[in-house]
């Protein structure tokens, strides 16, 4: 690896750094010649025993049918960059792994990765394949890709029908406006209007996004410099923290939040309202019966102004990238291909409550219900990828940890200014390298 692309790993992981203490790989890549191949899986269900349960019956079926056994560990997601950007370094680790869709172009950036092009993705399955929208989050624009989508998701307005029906709401929200309104007739004792994720600094940057492209701003200009502290995305940071801050629909204890609780608010009654990405597996693994709530696309900003994009979700998602010093390249590929194969796709996707990242596969009736209908439809329509730049994950981390200490102070009865987050952000932009 050049200097400069170890420069940029370690720009990158210091980065990371405050999501997580650094955490090594002590795997190494399998000998040539063997049959084994060591696999990193994100974690996707609601347990790292779950997921290894879920992935071992799919791991055998592949070593019937090829003879290449897959040694799979599932990784946190609270450490899975950082042990990424480690094997990226010392060029010691798994072969096939799995990555946030929103890291594709800083791990990229590292050269650590096998490129996805033409002839490297006709070999598992070709470009047709591929869900657009899943497939522009793959990369930086204009290079190969430096993996292809499994797992496809979109944020959706996920609202509790009964407490609705009891306040006289007779529809979802619309627009931000609505949510207000609704949320504030949604609050009273014991109950608020809507669940957010204070401290969950993925979360947070999430809807930094989505919201900055409504009110037409972006996180980085053309050329690839930070542009955080912009009047436009001052806006958006203000209209999401102001919720709580200003619209008093949030409990402030939602501040604090950063393990999915919002989730188990909204599942347990303590809130009515809740913008996340394919909750339903979870809330049913909390014993949220499916028909008392509802699905509806993400609000839009009533009053867009001029440069305000029709976008209400980032893509969100998760990728199977091959790091490019494995031994056993051809069995790598053999083992992506038959991940984001249609079969596999089913029943992954089915399993996990995501959508499927092959076009092929979504037409099946398992993903015609109502949540999976406004999952796609976001995804399809109206959802757009995070900034495919080397310093993305700077900006998740930088950007969510500036709106986790914003939550903070709105919790505390501090008032959430203009020039209060413009510093913030400001700050912030100062970080990125």
């Amino acid at each position: 690896m050049s200097k400069r692309r170890l420069a940029l790993v370690a720009a990158v992981a210091l980065a990371a750094a405050s999501l997580t203490a650094c955490g090594g790989s002590n795997d190494s890549s399998s000998s040539s010649g063997s049959k084994t191949l060591t696999y990193w899986a994100s974690n996707q269900g609601p347990s790292l025993e779950a997921d290894k349960a879920i992935l071992q019956p799919e791991l055998d079926k592949f070593e019937k049918q090829t003879g290449v056994k897959v040694n799979v560990e599932v990784v946190p997601w609270s450490d899975l960059l950082n042990r990424l950007l480690a094997a990226a370094t010392s060029g010691k680790g798994p072969d096939v792994v799995n990555i946030g869709n929103t890291w594709s172009a800083s791990l990229q950036a590292t050269g650590a990765f096998l490129q996805f092009d033409d002839s490297t993705i006709n070999a598992v399955g070709g470009k047709d394949r591929f869900v657009p929208a899943a497939l522009a989050a793959a990369g930086a624009e204009g290079k190969p890709p430096t993996a292809v989508p499994i797992y496809s998701l979109s944020y959706a307005l996920y609202y509790n029908k009964k407490m609705f029906a009891d306040a006289g709401i007779a529809a979802p929200p619309a627009t931000w406006a609505e949510l207000v309104a609704d949320g504030k007739k949604l609050t009273k004792a014991g109950q608020w209007g809507l669940a957010e994720e204070g401290a969950n600094i993925s979360e947070n940057s999430h809807h930094a996004f989505a919201f900055g492209q409504q009110y037409g701003g972006q996180w980085f200009d053309s050329s690839g410099k930070a542009t955080f502290d912009s009047p436009e995305n001052v806006e958006a940071l203000k209209r999401y923290i102001g919720f709580m801050s200003t619209d008093k629909i949030v409990n402030p204890s939602n501040a604090e939040y950063a393990q999915n609780q919002s989730v188990s608010d909204f599942a347990n009654g303590k809130a009515a309202m809740l913008l996340w990405q394919a909750a339903g597996s979870s809330l049913k693994a909390q014993k949220m019966d499916p028909n008392a709530y509802g699905v509806a696309p993400v609000p839009m900003l009533e009053n867009a102004p001029s440069g305000g994009k029709k976008i209400n979700s980032m893509v969100a998602g998760i990728n199977m990238a091959v790091f490019s010093f494995t031994k056993n390249k051809d069995a790598a590929l053999q083992f992506v291909k038959f991940m984001t194969s249609d079969d596999e796709q089913v029943i992954l996707n089915k399993t996990y409550g995501s959508l499927p990242s092959v076009k092929s596969a979504g037409s099946n009736e398992a993903f015609q219900q109502p949540e999976q209908k406004v999952l796609a439809e976001v995804l399809n329509t109206t959802a757009a990828p995070l900034p495919q730049v080397a310093q993305e994950s700077q900006f998740e981390t930088l950007v969510g940890t500036a709106m986790k200490e914003l939550f903070a102070d709105a919790a505390s009865g501090k008032p959430i200014t203009d020039d209060a987050i413009k510093a913030k952000l400001t700050q912030a932009q100062s970080q990125v390298k």
